[in-house]
């Protein structure tokens, strides 16, 4: 097993203040959110180290699972990006407002990159979710492909109701799996989901006690890598593409990736 701490920042970070653990034990890598006393909040180093991890992400990796230490997942963004100092060697949304837009949109760019990777297909994501998923968390929890919720969880959208929109990536897979009016319903009102009702509307593939929230993602990990890996690959690349193909299209990619399989696994015998 390794393991690196990122100071997830161009500039002199502390590894507390990017606020990440990052293990890698064979096939499965662990990214642990490892602020408990600030319920697990995010910055841009947070963001920045999640990119890193992305783009270091050693080759035999198949299985990512993204957790948090303590009662929280992730309780959201820091909150003192809210105020003038922000975060010490990061600045705050003051002094990001100074910059001109496309500077701006760039450095968003830059941390929507830490929740872009985790879809991946050569990879699966596990958001291993337990009390608090709020804004940004509730975010990391939509960007992997898969979460296990703790009954305990509670999900919230949080930026409109501080004046934002959601910015990490968040939205389409929203809308992609509980559909538009619930999404705007859960959006504009930045209400709490509990973990029951987001397993009834798709936003949970397992709701387990807290103390079985380990096990249930290590046991979901186990299964998704007893299936072939280049199989797995094709397979997800698939799922991912059917929503912008017709179903000519979908089937002509079904074909393309079969044919490929088949000779991988037949031509040389």
């Amino acid at each position: 097993m390794t393991e690196a701490v990122f100071t997830g920042s161009a500039e002199e970070v502390s590894p507390e203040e990017a606020g990440l653990r990052y293990e890698v034990d064979g096939e499965i890598a662990t990214i642990t959110l490892g602020r408990p006393d600030k319920r697990n909040a995010q910055t841009f180093a947070t963001w920045s180290a999640l990119a890193r991890i992305g783009d270091s992400l050693p080759q035999q990796v198949r299985v990512v699972v993204v957790r948090g230490e303590g009662p929280s997942f992730s309780a959201g963004i820091d909150l003192r990006m809210f105020t003038p100092e922000g975060v010490p060697g990061q600045g705050s949304f003051a002094s990001s407002a100074t910059l001109g837009d496309s500077d701006f949109e760039q450095r968003i760019a830059q941390a929507q990159r830490g929740f872009l990777w985790l879809r991946r297909p050569d990879i699966v994501s596990i958001a291993a979710v337990q009390g608090h998923a709020i804004g940004a968390g509730f975010q990391l929890a939509l960007a992997c492909d898969l979460r296990v919720l703790a009954d305990d969880a509670k999900l919230c959208m949080k930026e409109p109701a501080l004046g934002l929109v959601p910015d990490l990536t968040g939205t389409k897979p929203l809308v992609d799996i509980v559909g538009l009016p619930r999404a705007l319903e859960i959006c504009l009102t930045a209400r709490i989901v509990g973990a029951e009702e987001a397993a009834r509307l798709g936003l949970a593939e397992l709701v387990v006690a807290p103390d079985d929230l380990a096990g249930a993602v290590r046991d979901l990990a186990a299964a998704l890598l007893a299936v072939n890996r280049d199989a797995a690959t094709a397979t997800k690349r698939l799922l991912q593409g059917a929503a912008g193909r017709t179903l000519e299209e979908q089937t002509a990619a079904e074909r393309h990736e079969q044919v490929a399989r088949v000779k991988a696994l037949f031509a040389g015998s």
